[in-house]
């Protein structure tokens, strides 16, 4: 009876040793990651010489005049509204032709349907830079560089392949006899689809907040096709404290606390749907 005792107190012991461990590891991973966040925002409250010759925690003079900006410099609000209007429509037709896409592949049938399904997900495998060439070629043939029509136009096409693969796995985990029983009720395959879609809640989330996530960071190809100052999006609008001579970075923080501002309250808001739908991915009853 005691050997029987100190075993599970033994094991007892164990847990709370790997606990401990799993906890402090956790900890330590979550300050490595908020590290570099923490050190923007309060660099955003420095001047150019205690940023570069100050290694403290906190300011020693906190300047909350970084966040005034000339407008003529940096307009907040414009900025904000011109990434709007990138970000939104992306969102809604990204995640809607992501929601027939991904159904169309998890429900009907069609011929062809296993190889077009394939050459979706391959395409995950190609580098963004290999297209991004000829993509801006045939804008320009179209005239349509310097709009936001080379970067809205894509999202009316699935949304992107993870994003069409995303909510196909999803609809792969609800079973078929939900479809069966709005066939028997009448139903065609949009009044099916509506039936379905409380069931893949998750994923619409997920699709919509990664869909944000990319384009409202995405400098890259918003400095590839627009030109003109007044078009400018948030993120470009953090190269005007860029100069040729001096960089003012205590306020180049402040803007880019600014910028990923909005992005971090939209995923607060769905974070619990977010980890929900990564999980949930691929699991089938």
């Amino acid at each position: 009876m005691s050997q029987i005792k100190s075993f599970y107190k033994s094991k007892e012991r164990n847990k709370i040793v790997v606990d401990s461990i799993s906890f402090t590891a956790v900890i330590l991973f979550t300050a490595l990651t908020l590290l570099p966040i923490w050190w923007i925002i309060r660099s955003s409250f420095m001047n150019n010489a205690e940023v570069f010759g100050t290694t403290t925690f906190l300011p020693k003079n906190w300047q909350f005049s970084n966040y005034n900006f000339n407008p003529s410099v940096f307009n907040y609000f414009k900025l904000v509204g011109n990434s709007l209007m990138i970000v939104v429509p992306c969102v809604v037709f990204g995640t809607v032709t992501a929601v027939f896409c991904g159904y169309a592949f998890a429900r009907l049938r069609f011929k062809g349907k296993k190889f077009l399904f394939s050459l979706c997900v391959g395409s995950m495998l190609l580098p963004g830079m290999v297209t991004l060439i000829p993509l801006f070629i045939v804008w320009a043939k179209l005239g349509l560089v310097d709009t936001y029509w080379p970067l809205v136009l894509p999202y009316l096409c699935g949304g992107g392949a993870f994003n069409i693969f995303l909510i196909r796995q999803f609809f792969m985990t609800i079973p078929k006899e939900l479809d069966e029983a709005a066939s028997i009720d009448g139903a065609g395959y949009m009044r099916t689809l509506m039936v379905l879609l409380p069931s893949i809640k998750p994923a619409i989330i997920v699709v919509a907040l990664l869909i944000f996530i990319t384009n409202w960071n995405d400098l890259l190809t918003q400095t590839i096709y627009i030109n003109s100052p007044d078009k400018f999006t948030l993120v470009m609008g953090l190269k005007a404290f860029v100069g040729s001579f001096s960089t003012d970075y205590g306020k180049m923080f402040a803007a880019i606390c600014l910028s990923f501002l909005p992005g971090t309250i939209i995923y607060l808001i769905g974070q619990k749907y977010f980890v929900e739908g990564i999980v949930m991915t691929g699991m089938k009853n």
